[in-house]
């Protein structure tokens, strides 16, 4: 559920991004509504929203969540204040990218990957298993993060719906990857005696 809510941000963005642009009277101001920068305005609002909601509901959040929080106001902010797309293209790659360093950092810092740290409480694997699926996470994120730049700045027609399908299709792609790889090495629960 928790990952569901995380995409309802990149959802309002997807929805106001496609509206087509129009301007609107609302108490003797013009509201427009549509296009980039007000995508990028509802995924900032929304953002800040669904992250406040959660932290109040588990009086916490992940630090993958705070990450994705700073990264689009940070991306988000720029891009209204500076009036430039081009800055939001790269939130994707980046937060990919650092997602990417903190996996390989894990090999060097603590006693366990990453992705150990985060599901080992769910899986039991050999060291081994845990250093291959860190590695395959490690080289998902770059994956991902390339194949967003490369559509942003390649292909800009078709950014926002890669953006929102393709890096959807990617991940579901890994998961499922994943799942096959972790069905294969699970190890059995000791019975009980």
């Amino acid at each position: 559920m928790k990952q569901i809510v995380d995409f309802i941000p990149l959802l309002l963005f997807f929805v106001v991004y496609k509206l087509e642009p129009r301007t609107f009277e609302l108490a003797d101001l013009n509201v427009t509504v549509g296009g980039i920068f007000n995508a990028t305005a509802a995924l900032i609002i929304s953002s800040v929203v669904v992250y406040a909601a959660l932290f109040i509901h588990q009086r916490r959040l992940t630090k993958s969540q705070w990450l994705t929080l700073a990264a689009c106001l940070l991306f988000g902010g720029l891009t209204l204040a500076l009036h430039s797309e081009a800055i939001l293209k790269w939130k994707a790659p980046v937060l990919n990218w650092l997602f990417a360093l903190a996996f390989t950092g894990s090999h060097f810092i603590g006693e366990k990957p990453l992705i150990q740290r985060v599901m080992g409480h769910a899986v039991q694997l050999q060291p081994a298993q845990w250093t291959k699926l860190n590695v395959a996470w490690i080289l998902f994120f770059l994956i991902c993060g390339f194949a967003n730049l490369f559509v942003a700045f390649v292909y800009p027609s078709i950014w926002v719906d890669f953006k929102i399908f393709g890096s959807l299709g990617l991940t579901l792609l890994f998961m499922a990857g994943q799942a096959v790889y972790l069905a294969r090495h699970m190890q059995p629960e000791p019975e009980e005696s």
